[in-house]
């Protein structure tokens, strides 16, 4: 007998130019799939068995945006660019607990991450904060009169 497990993640960027508001929408991009990291594997199971892990919480959970386009390997511990920017969740997230599902969403503001966004990832939390995955993609260069949302929503089956 076989057993299959699926991961599928999605990455969705919301551009705006200036405020998020609807009628600011300048593109809406969404991509699939990312890698998921041996740390983050470790902190999934160690906290499934109740052990001592920071949890990927709204209060711990950050969405980290680089510049590097180096690829994606399981033994990396984070974003690999010169340029990084890491944001807190939005209120309300990470959404869980039906669809079997995770949600992250962060908003980056005018002022935060202008630079080209090649990489992304979640992680759990500042300095010692183990990153759940790490996606190599062009998302495109964020400039200071610009608002983006990101969100990750992955999805167990």
């Amino acid at each position: 007998m076989l057993e299959k497990g699926k991961w599928k993640a999605k990455w969705i960027v919301w551009k705006f130019k200036g405020e998020a508001k609807e009628e600011n929408l300048i593109e809406k991009k969404e991509v699939e799939g990312n890698l998921l990291l041996n740390e983050g594997i470790n902190a999934i199971w160690t906290l499934v068995a109740g052990g001592t892990e920071t949890a990927y919480s709204n209060s711990n959970a950050r969405i980290g945006v680089g510049d590097s386009n180096a690829s994606a390997d399981p033994t990396q511990t984070g974003l690999l660019g010169v340029n990084q920017y890491y944001k807190g969740m939005d209120e309300g997230y990470p959404t869980y607990g039906s669809g079997q599902k995770i949600v992250f969403r962060s908003t980056f503001g005018t002022n935060e991450a202008n630079f080209a966004w090649n990489e992304v990832t979640v992680d759990n939390g500042a300095a010692s904060g183990k990153n759940l995955n790490r996606k190599v993609i062009s998302l495109g260069t964020k400039t200071s009169d610009q608002t983006w949302i990101i969100q990750l929503e992955i999805m167990l089956s």
